[in-house]
């Protein structure tokens, strides 16, 4: 992996990473021993800034790219984000009712107690009556769970150059 910038990550395809070059696993390098590194990265990915840095981790993260799109947030190199699970909140969810639609006429029954759908004067109709139901006449539902929040990825490895050319900026 000839002529890489020093620090330039690359995507490969194979599980080590070649000489002269590191893993992007936020592993903490000594900064007497990678001053031109150290000079690019500084503690943006972690470190003490004394006599340590970390190199970045994109272990099960998307790389962004730094600035601020047309109406989206400012990102800033080493900032970490996101989330692999989300439990929605009740503000989260889709505007939606629970209509519950029932007879008008009087139900011969007087303890429902055990019966689904009955017959004759005990059916459930269409025809929408007019009552306010209280609101604890309608149950909570949901489980309050987390679900699966992740894209749809392919495991690679990135690499991050160890040495290489310094970039001069332009």
């Amino acid at each position: 992996m000839a002529d890489q910038f020093l620090a330039e990550i690359r995507i490969v395809p194979f599980g080590f990473a070649p000489k002269g070059w590191a893993f992007c696993d936020g592993q903490l390098m000594p900064i007497s021993q990678n001053t031109a590194l150290f000079s690019l990265l500084g503690t943006n990915y972690g470190g003490d800034g004394k006599s340590t840095f970390a190199l970045p981790d994109l272990q099960g993260a998307a790389p962004m790219h730094k600035g601020q799109g047309p109406g989206r947030s400012e990102r800033f190199i080493g900032e970490t984000g996101g989330s692999t699970s989300v439990t929605l909140l009740v503000a989260e969810m889709p505007a939606h009712n629970h209509a519950l639609s029932m007879s008008a006429r009087p139900s011969d029954n007087l303890d429902p107690t055990g019966l689904s759908l009955g017959t004759g004067n005990n059916v459930y109709v269409t025809t929408a009556g007019s009552a306010t139901l209280g609101p604890q006449a309608l149950a909570a539902v949901g489980g309050d769970q987390p679900h699966n929040n992740m894209q749809p990825f392919l495991t690679c490895n990135f690499c991050i150059a160890l040495q290489g050319v310094f970039p001069q900026r332009q």
